[in-house]
């Protein structure tokens, strides 16, 4: 039997989670994807299927900040960007994913 790859592995962790969260329009979820090279974040509301409110690493205004996308400093700049666009959009609270 082939031996699972750390996507799979990744992807079934996330069931488990999403078993037990689900995003409401007063309450919307954070989900935050990391990869070795860039960080994504998205706020999702799952009642409507759709994502509220997102930012990446890749972002043209984060990405000329950033020198690395996947380091420490790169999560902070993303984080900032997250909140700041969440709170224009009048969302000031989420269930971490």
């Amino acid at each position: 039997m082939a031996r699972e790859s750390r996507n799979d592995r990744r992807k079934g962790r996330h069931d488990r989670i999403r078993q037990n969260l689900y995003g409401t329009p007063e309450k919307p979820r954070l989900s935050v994807y990391r990869s070795n090279k860039n960080i994504s974040v998205q706020i999702i509301d799952d009642v409507n299927g759709t994502t509220l409110v997102a930012a990446s690493s890749l972002d043209k205004e984060l990405k000329a900040q950033i020198r690395n996308g996947g380091n420490k400093e790169a999560a902070k700049q993303v984080g900032e960007a997250i909140a700041k666009r969440a709170l224009a959009k009048g969302i000031e609270t989420v269930s971490f994913d």
